[in-house]
């Protein structure tokens, strides 16, 4: 009997000390979404179509692509991301600013980095006619952070 009991404690004790395993389910930092809109018909989304992205000496993000929607990481080390929009060899070039803050998610996920008051420091234009930002917290990806016209 005094067998069972101690076989009984230990694996209650071991049940008790055991932690589920922990896995991130929740969006980690999230990206600007940016979506492209006729400049003649201003609610109407157009696709550009060979559109190559990419940051500043970073490599391509988007290479040669037909889309109307992009996502793009901004630069989790800085407060400022420069990114070259290229359409069919024109470029435009869109410096961002913005303020960085870490938030806590959980412990299986860690940190993510949420950007606040995003701003455009400077812009070129020769395919891209203007831009609106919609959005100056990036806080999720279900939202247009940056519209632009062309």
């Amino acid at each position: 009997m005094r067998k069972y009991l101690i076989l009984l404690f230990i694996l209650s004790f071991t049940l008790i000390n055991c932690e589920k395993d922990d896995i991130c389910i929740e969006t980690t930092t999230p990206k600007l979404i940016v979506v492209f809109y006729d400049n003649a018909i201003p609610v109407e989304k157009k696709d550009v179509t060979v559109l190559t992205v990419w940051a500043e000496g970073q490599a391509n993000l988007y290479d040669k692509k037909s889309t109307d929607s992009i996502s793009i990481p901004l630069d989790l080390n800085q407060n400022r991301t420069t990114y070259i929009f290229d359409n069919k060899t024109i470029k435009d070039t869109i410096e961002f600013t913005y303020e960085r803050k870490d938030v806590f998610v959980s412990r299986s996920c860690g940190y993510k980095t949420i950007f606040e008051n995003l701003q455009i420091e400077s812009r070129s234009a020769n395919w891209i006619k203007n831009d609106t930002i919609k959005n100056t917290t990036i806080d999720n990806e279900t939202t247009i952070h940056l519209s632009i016209f062309h």
